[in-house]
């Protein structure tokens, strides 16, 4: 059977449904200051695809709501990286009528997989689960078509019609720029027959790529000069693109509980580094959750990283389920807890205080991301 076939079947598959669904999370509001210029970047830094972090006991279980709201506001705080090489840095003050942080109700259900005693890193899980999407009815067809290449090695997945949201190790390693975000690019995919190749869905010819300049992008300062283990949580950037798309987009949600998730899955297409040229598919339930990361064991490789994790959400507006980006595939985590090591793939969750960061990149202002 085509595997492209299977990868359509099985998103028409019955979803789960339940007949109680989460309250829409409390969005707060970010109140930026006035932008600071900093020096040029020297671009000195090497891409590191193959990202992989540590983290015991003491760091699953942080959570916004733990923080000061001094060290929150610091991390939300964010550069600005212009197509010239110019930065700034914009400081950010909260205002949120709520309880500070406003973390989503997570039920922490303990670390659950079955212990890992050999410290060999994994990123296929058993049988490899991947989908090649081939063919214009599947790579133009949504949501295949809101991923994106980055010309640094990783996947974007586009969030409006002019910004594309990735992982922040894809254009900066903590301390610099990558030297690849200089002239930073993203890529389109276009089927062999737009390309004036007669093919069919079951072609194998590879689908060219249409490359568009980045105009800017934003990395939260929580990512940046943090160790690793810490800013994991942050390793996510908004690309700014020179020109609209016109390509549908995938709209951002907070991240709920996998509970409220349908089918408790989450599903991710991303050009993982073994099939090159080829956009890959994956789902899988969620096996673990703290309140910034997204713990499960869906196969990927590097050049996956920076892809847009997604999920059946519902939608109080619309009175259904709808694919909205939940987080972001960051890399691989071993998970120390009670003297146990576990392996897992991991996505940075969308938080509401990430929510209001990312809206507003996107929009420009406050009050279209009050709410999602």
């Amino acid at each position: 059977a085509n595997l492209s076939l299977l990868t359509h079947l099985l998103l028409q598959l019955p979803l789960t449904f339940s007949l109680l669904h989460a309250p829409p999370a409390h969005v707060p509001a970010l109140v930026p200051h006035t932008p600071t210029p900093l020096t040029r970047s020297h671009f000195s830094a090497h891409t590191q695809l193959d990202f992989t972090t540590h983290c015991n006991s003491s760091c699953f279980h942080r959570g916004e709501q733990e923080e000061k709201r001094e060290q929150l506001t610091e991390k939300l705080a964010f550069e600005t990286l212009y197509a010239d090489g110019s930065r700034t840095l914009t400081m950010v003050d909260v205002e949120d009528d709520g309880e500070f942080g406003g973390a989503h109700p997570t039920p922490h259900r303990g670390p659950g997989a079955k212990p890992r005693h050999k410290r060999v890193r994994r990123q296929i899980y058993g049988a490899d689960g991947r989908f090649n999407i081939q063919g214009d009815n599947f790579l133009l067809d949504y949501p295949f078509s809101t991923a994106v290449r980055i010309s640094t090695g990783c996947t974007g997945v586009l969030v409006s019609q002019q910004h594309v949201l990735t992982a922040a190790h894809c254009v900066h390693n903590g301390k610099d720029y990558v030297n690849g975000a200089r002239r930073l690019r993203v890529g389109f995919l276009i089927p062999p027959s737009i390309n004036g190749t007669k093919t069919h869905f079951t072609s194998t010819k590879k689908p060219l790529v249409h490359w568009v300049r980045v105009k800017r992008t934003r990395v939260p300062k929580g990512w940046i000069q943090g160790p690793q283990e810490v800013s994991m949580e942050f390793d996510y950037a908004l690309l700014e693109l020179r020109w609209p798309h016109r390509r549908p987009f995938m709209r951002l949600s907070v991240a709920p509980s996998s509970d409220d998730l349908a089918g408790h899955r989450i599903h991710f297409s991303g050009f993982d580094s073994d099939r090159p040229g080829q956009l890959v598919y994956r789902f899988c339930p969620v096996e673990e959750e703290s309140n910034d990361l997204i713990y499960q064991h869906c196969d990927a490789r590097p050049g996956a990283s920076g892809s847009g994790v997604y999920g059946r959400v519902w939608d109080n507006n619309l009175e259904r389920w709808e694919r909205k980006v939940i987080g972001i595939f960051s890399g691989h985590q071993w998970l120390e807890i009670d003297g146990e090591n576990r392996d897992y793939n991991v996505a940075v969750r969308i938080t509401p205080l990430k929510f209001a960061q990312i809206c507003y990149w996107v929009h420009g202002n406050r009050l279209d991301c009050v709410q999602d």
